[in-house]
């Protein structure tokens, strides 16, 4: 079975997260960003990822340190988890719509970090979650993952509708990556990624 737990605390931030890949879409997560909560259980059912994550932030400052240290723990798990990435497809495109708006994310689990990120917001924030941390959030998850991911909102009018639709979006791509592809082979041409 492919899990991962890390524990990582600066002076900022204190997050434990445990990651099944091959789950069912079981969660406990707390970060104390009612939104973010939201998000990140939309990650796990609809990825299929079985989920605890435990955030303590400095949120009297504001969530910018909690969300993008929760993308880096989580990032870490999904890499540990993963191993040498062999046997897996690797790749994985998903639209999601939303209602009104249309997200779309395409990824390469290929060792190579790089965020690509396109969506524009009508609004600072949605509840008590600054909507440009949905860029933070996903840069740390995709450089510590290890994966090279392009993320786009088409087009959309409500915020919150197009933020949801890219965390969706996301977990199917990596439902689709992380699956097994029958080989015990890593899928690249030079037999290893990075």
């Amino acid at each position: 079975m492919r899990t991962s737990t890390i524990h990582r605390t600066t002076g900022e931030t204190d997050i434990e997260v445990s990651l099944v890949l091959d789950g069912s879409g079981k969660h406990d997560i707390d970060t104390g960003i009612g939104f973010f909560d939201h998000m990140l259980t939309a990650l796990c059912v609809h990825g299929g990822f079985d989920m605890n994550v435990k955030v303590k932030g400095d949120l009297y400052v504001d969530g910018h340190h909690s969300v993008e240290d929760t993308g880096i723990v989580l990032g870490k798990a999904f890499a540990e988890a993963l191993g040498d990435r062999s046997g897996i497809a690797r790749y994985g495109s998903f639209y999601i719509p939303m209602d009104e708006a249309l997200g779309f994310c395409s990824l390469d689990i290929s060792g190579r970090p790089y965020l690509v990120y396109k969506c524009e917001y009508k609004n600072q924030s949605t509840g008590q979650y600054d909507n440009f941390l949905t860029e933070e959030f996903m840069r740390a998850f995709a450089f510590n993952a290890g994966i090279t991911l392009h993320l786009e909102c088409l087009y959309g009018e409500n915020d919150h509708h197009k933020i949801e639709a890219l965390y969706k979006a996301l977990a199917h791509a990596l439902k689709i990556a992380v699956s097994r592809n029958g080989s015990n082979e890593v899928l690249s041409t030079k037999g290893t990624l990075g």
